[in-house]
């Protein structure tokens, strides 16, 4: 029987945050600090016609007893410092993580189906795969879109590159941080092992439109620019690795 073949290798490497709060600029240190500069929303809203506004918090371990605003995802900063999606060295923070909302000027919720505003205690689950844990810390991306822009595909895509412009800014310093210096550090193959039984797992993502939509394949994971919609491909299936899917080259917009 032939050996096993190995395909793709692909590293993740993992700083820690350990504390988030606002300062004259955005970046994030090596020594696990992220300063949040909220000039840059002058910016984004200028580049977006449909957003009114953008509003961005720190909510702090244990701190979720406030209200939100439909919860449209939560984006991991990790960004590629050699290879594409699926292969190569990616670089990703733990301890803290962007939450993406909406609601239109009218106060209508971002939502096709149904609404997540309320509470945070209640309407995120904490500790579960995709979700930040109860000690990490949360950094509330809240987009108000013109009136009516909430329900139609235009508005949630608008939102969603305006916090990936966003999370931009922090995935540049991050790309340069020394790879000797993480807190952890992940190695992943694709194999190949021939005359073993060949196993595919299926995966329903959503396609439907307005904020029902989901990305693939952009150029940094779980990130916006170079990537497609589900949608726009015709909503056929698509092969994703597991090293693929590991480094995030799927990113949902619901």
């Amino acid at each position: 029987m032939s050996e096993e073949i190995q395909l793709r290798r692909l590293v993740i490497k993992s700083y820690h945050i350990t504390e988030v709060e606002f300062g004259e600029e955005n970046t994030v240190s090596i020594d696990g600090k992220i300063t949040i500069n909220k000039s840059i929303l002058k910016e984004l809203i200028e580049s977006e016609p449909l957003i009114e506004n953008i509003d961005i918090q720190i909510i702090k371990p244990g701190d979720h007893d406030r209200f939100t605003n439909t919860i449209m995802d939560i984006v991991p900063i990790s960004t590629k410092v050699l290879g594409k999606i699926g292969e190569g060295i990616t670089h990703t923070l733990t301890g803290a993580y962007v939450m993406l909302t909406g609601v239109d000027v009218d106060g209508i919720q971002t939502a096709e189906f149904g609404s997540s505003e309320g509470n945070l205690a209640e309407q995120l689950k904490l500790n579960r795969p995709g979700t930040p844990g109860d000690k990490d810390f949360i950094i509330s991306f809240d987009v108000t879109l013109a009136s009516g822009q909430g329900q139609v595909r235009p508005g949630p895509t608008a939102a969603h590159r305006a916090c990936d412009k966003f999370c931009d800014e922090f995935r540049a310093k991050l790309k340069k941080f020394n790879g000797n210096k993480c807190s952890e550090r992940h190695e992943f193959y694709d194999k190949v092992r021939p005359g073993k039984k060949k196993v595919v797992i299926i995966k329903q993502v959503a396609g439907q439109g307005a904020m029902y939509d989901t990305q693939l394949f952009s150029h940094n994971p779980s990130s916006m620019e170079g990537g497609r919609s589900i949608i726009d491909m015709g909503n056929v299936p698509m092969i994703v690795s597991p090293n693929e899917y590991r480094d995030g080259a799927l990113r949902c917009m619901c």
